[in-house]
C-alpha cells in the first residue's frame, strides 16, 4: 500500500518524459513483480477521478490486481516533478529553482504543480491519498504479505495494527522522510512492534538520530529491541546492513554495480523485491539479495516498469554475484 503518482521527469539529457506512471506504490509493484507474477500483487491506494483509467488497465495486464484501488469522486492532484542530475533525483522540492539553473522551461502539463502533500507528517492527519481500513477490499483478506510505502505518520502507526487484524503475517514498513526527525524519535518506537521488516534509508536514519547515534549497527540494534524482526537499511550506492534482531546476526551487502540512468523509486522497488524475496524464502539475507536486485534494474532506464524488460536471466544472474559478496560482521 502507497501511493501512485503522475511523474514529469526532465532527464540529465534535458529531455522531458512527461505524465508517466509513478509513485512508491507502482515501483514497489515491479520490484515484486520481477520474481513473482503468480499471482501478483495487489495494490492499496486512494486517487482520484482524473486519475487516467487506462493506466490501471495496464496495470492489471501486466498482473497487479486493481481491486485496492479507491477512485475519489473528486480530482487529485497527484502530479510529481523530478528532475536528474547525474546519479541524482531531485524530487518536487525547489523543483522550480533546478529547472531555472538549468535553463529549462517548464511544461504546460505542470502548470499550477505545488504538490499533493505536505512536506511535513501530522501525528493527528492523515494524507488524502492514506488507505483507510474500509477501503481493504475482500479479495486481499487471503493475503498474508504487505509492503507499506511511505505515507503519513498517522497511518503508518494505525495501519500495521489492522493488517495484522486481518490476517497478515508479514508487515514490512518503509518509513517516511516526512517524520524522519528529531522532532519524531520519540514517536518513532511506536510504528515498530510485530512489523516483520522495517527498511529505513541511511540517510533518514541518520536525521532521525541527529545528535543521538552515528553508528548504524547501534541504531540497527535500538531499532530491533522495539520489537521488529529485521531492520535494513538501504544505503542507496553503499549496499544495505541488515540486522536479524532475534538472532543479533549482522550482514553488509553491497549494492550491484549496476548503470544509473535514473534513481527514481529504487528504494520503493527494492522494497518489492524484498518482500517477494522474503515470501520465498523467509530469510532476511535472500530477502535483501532480492531486493538489491530489484533495486539495481530500476535504476538502469526510465519508467516504474523498466525493471521488468530485463534479459531473461539476468536478474537471476545478479542474485548469484551478491550471493557471493554477502559477509557476516
Amino acid at each position: 500500500m502507497g501511493e501512485l503518482e503522475r511523474e514529469f521527469t526532465l532527464t540529465s539529457a534535458d529531455e522531458w518524459i512527461l505524465d508517466a506512471p509513478g509513485g512508491s506504490l507502482i515501483y514497489a509493484s515491479a520490484g515484486y513483480l520481477l520474481w513473482n507474477d503468480q499471482p501478483g500483487p495487489g495494490i492499496l491506494t486512494r486517487v482520484g477521478e482524473d486519475y487516467p483509467q487506462i493506466w490501471l488497465e495496464d496495470f492489471s495486464d501486466r498482473g497487479i490486481d486493481i481491486n485496492g484501488v479507491v477512485v475519489l469522486p473528486r480530482s487529485l492532484d497527484l502530479r510529481s516533478c523530478i528532475v536528474l542530475e547525474g546519479k541524482l533525483a531531485h524530487r518536487n522540492k525547489d523543483y522550480l529553482a533546478h529547472l531555472s539553473r538549468r535553463g529549462a522551461s517548464l511544461p504546460a502539463g505542470l502548470v499550477g504543480h505545488k504538490g499533493h502533500r505536505p512536506s511535513k507528517s501530522s501525528r493527528r492527519e492523515r494524507w488524502q491519498t492514506a488507505i483507510l481500513e474500509a477501503d481493504i477490499p475482500k479479495e486481499y483478506k487471503s493475503a498474508t504479505g504487505v509492503n507499506i510505502c511511505p505515507l503519513d505518520y498517522l497511518s503508518h502507526n494505525l495501519l500495521p495494527a489492522v493488517l495484522r487484524r486481518q490476517g497478515y503475517s508479514t508487515i514490512t514498513l518503509d518509513p517516511s522522510s516526512s517524520y524522519m526527525t528529531p522532532e519524531y524519535f520519540g514517536d518513532f518506537p511506536s510504528l515498530i512492534p510485530g512489523l516483520t521488516a522495517v527498511l529505513p534509508s541511511e540517510e533518514d536514519l541518520r536525521n532521525l538520530y541527529k545528535g543521538k547515534s552515528v553508528d548504524l549497527w547501534e541504531i540497527a540494534a535500538d531499532l530491533g529491541r522495539y520489537g521488529c524482526e529485521i531492520v535494513v537499511i538501504k544505503r542507496g550506492p553503499g549496499g544495505q546492513y541488515v540486522y536479524d534482531s532475534a538472532a543479533g546476526r549482522k550482514w553488509e551487502i553491497p549494492a550491484y554495480p549496476a548503470r544509473v540512468v535514473n534513481p527514481t523509486g529504487a528504494g520503493d522497488a527494492f522494497c518489492g523485491g524484498f518482500l517477494a524475496g522474503y515470501r520465498n524464502s523467509f530469510d532476511p539475507v535472500e530477502a535483501v539479495l532480492h531486493g538489491g536486485v530489484s533495486a539495481s534494474l530500476a535504476i538502469e532506464g526510465n519508467g516504474a516498469f523498466f525493471t521488468l524488460d530485463a534479459l531473461p536471466g539476468l536478474a537471476d544472474a545478479r542474485l548469484e554475484v551478491l550471493r557471493g559478496a554477502v559477509r557476516e560482521v
